[in-house]
């Protein structure tokens, strides 16, 4: 019989890399890759967060103990059956936490790029928030203010053409691409497919993705719709929340004008 208040790995990872996935707490202490998405324990969870999933190492008290005192305080907070082991012994994606940049002392991390985003600038941002930090912060300005408003914000710099920026295009990848592998989430298939779709769409090399020339439309499209960079953010991550989805549930499904007729049944006489 599950346990009250628990969720299983298999069900959580279902819920991991989308728009309803619940806040996870991971209660552990330095450790060195967590479940995606995970935030570390002493952090306050603010409002509007309220379903919660408690993490330690096995499912136990620690974790149980931590849900209750958060459902007594009106949060939806439930524990991860097994804990971190039991969702690294399934196989399930991890991230790895080496290049996760310091959290500042609003709990967040902090990146910074250049304004007017059109592909990498929103595929990344929407990694971010999905798989490694939900709350992430993001700044845009002018190219070159990227490096003296990381130095003055102590915020993260990405996708800039500068060699002592760790978060850029290497050879033939795209920033994109760099954050998939050094974040450790390159053997998660969905992400490394949605990957070549996005470096398709950035480096003008369409072939890459029948998908590529799609993202790209809509990318541009969505920059000239919004004068805001963060209200294009926004409209932008919806667009991979789809992506994402489709790599990961709906490849093999097919739609033309007779797909989803109902059937119609034989009439004999």
């Amino acid at each position: 019989m599950p346990a009250p208040n628990a969720i299983p790995p298999e069900k959580l990872s279902r819920l991991v890399g989308t728009a309803g996935c619940p806040r996870i707490i991971d209660l552990r202490l330095s450790p060195i890759r967590t479940i995606p998405s995970a935030v570390p324990g002493h952090l306050q969870i603010a409002p509007p967060v309220n379903a919660v999933i408690v993490v330690d190492q096995d499912g136990g008290t620690g974790s149980v103990a931590a849900a209750a005192m958060m459902r007594s305080n009106g949060k939806n907070a439930e524990v991860l059956e097994g804990g971190y082991a039991a969702w690294a012994r399934a196989g399930l994606p991890t991230v790895e936490l080496t290049h996760v940049p310091p959290r500042r002392p609003d709990g967040r991390t902090w990146w910074v790029t250049r304004a007017r985003p059109k592909v990498d600038r929103i595929a990344c941002p929407w990694l971010i928030r999905r798989f490694v930090d939900p709350a992430a912060r993001f700044l845009f300005v002018a190219p070159g203010e990227v490096l003296a408003v990381a130095a003055h914000e102590q915020a993260e710099p990405f996708d800039v053409v500068d060699d002592g920026v760790f978060w850029s295009h290497r050879g033939d990848l795209c920033t994109f691409d760099v954050m998939v592998e050094a974040f450790g989430l390159a053997d998660h298939a969905p992400l490394t497919r949605l990957a070549a779709i996005v470096r398709g769409a950035d480096t003008d090399r369409l072939d890459l993705a029948p998908e590529a020339a799609g993202l790209l439309a809509i990318s541009l499209g969505l920059s000239r719709s919004h004068s805001d960079d963060h209200q294009q953010l926004e409209a932008g991550i919806a667009i991979y929340d789809a992506l994402y989805r489709w790599a990961r549930d709906a490849q093999a499904e097919h739609h033309d004008w007779s797909s989803h007729q109902p059937s119609r049944m034989r009439v004999t006489a």
